[in-house]
């Protein structure tokens, strides 16, 4: 079994259970004691799990900085785990593209950070800027950030999905006219060079046209497997992306084809570590 697989299994029986012991999940999965605590120290640093003393916990709150507990409110817990999933899927991707993200962004910036779990993995690696605004539409964005001393977070307003933990529509759109953006960073579901940027939920594709309108630079944040394939909605065409980013598993035609075009495609590469992690054990 492959270590993304491992891993997810292992989020299914945390969530499912509330808690589980290390030897119980050597017996489910049929792996070695030493295996299940590298993935559980694994998805412990990135925030999936909560270690406990023999195990693993469900994490259900989350610690202000004056340590006051902040309960995930029911509608959002219940579907908690589909975006954990998410999170989950081409991880080592996603960090290696968050990572090159951080480059572009400066102390006293406006940034707007859109509901996709690629971008959540960025909002994760703010905390050591001094001053940032991030503006969102991202229901676990703003939870993630609002305890952060140094960032301040505009949530937009409008009707929240009931599916994917974000706000959709463009209700509270006007909430943008307001303010200045200095750099979008969004994913989607899907690239390519004639469609551009596609998304399959057609409300929440109307709300991201409105964000990125006033935003001065965009960054597109994909892995690889996002790249030539089409969802049913375009939210934002090939020209107007600054920067693309993905990974180092980009076919090298597809690379050339883009940057022929006039793609700015940067590539992000993986992690050795992490590659160590996610090869199979």
């Amino acid at each position: 079994m492959f270590a993304i697989n491992r891993r997810e299994k292992i989020q299914q029986i945390v969530m499912e259970k509330g808690s589980v012991k290390t030897t119980e999940l050597c017996d489910l999965l049929g792996a070695s004691p030493s295996t299940v605590r590298n993935d559980l120290n694994y998805m412990a640093r990135q925030g999936l799990i909560q270690k406990v003393h023999g195990g693993a916990a469900r994490i259900v709150e989350q610690k202000s900085s004056k340590s006051e507990a902040v309960l995930i409110p029911d509608y959002i817990e219940s579907n908690h785990f589909r975006f954990q999933r998410r999170e989950m899927q081409h991880k080592m991707q996603k960090e290696a593209i968050a990572n090159v993200a951080l480059s572009y962004i400066r102390d006293n910036q406006c940034i707007l950070l859109d509901a996709s779990s690629t971008t959540l993995t960025l909002a994760k690696k703010l905390l050591p800027f001094n001053k940032l605004l991030v503006v969102t539409n991202g229901i676990y964005t703003m939870f993630h950030l609002k305890d952060a001393p140094n960032v301040d977070t505009v949530i937009i307003g409008g009707f929240v999905s009931k599916t994917s933990g974000f706000v959709e529509g463009v209700i509270g759109a006007d909430i943008l006219n307001h303010l200045n953006v200095d750099i979008a960073f969004v994913s989607a579901n899907g690239f390519t060079e004639k469609e551009g940027l596609t998304d399959f939920d057609i409300y929440e594709v109307e709300l991201k046209k409105c964000m990125l309108e006033r935003c001065k630079h965009i960054v597109a944040m994909l892995d690889s497997s996002k790249l030539e394939r089409v969802s049913s909605s375009s939210f934002l065409p090939a020209e107007k992306i600054d920067v693309l980013l993905t990974d180092d598993k980009i076919d090298a035609r597809l690379l050339r084809k883009y940057q022929k075009s006039g793609i700015n495609v940067r590539i992000c590469p993986c992690n050795d570590e992490e590659k160590r992690h996610e090869s199979n054990e």
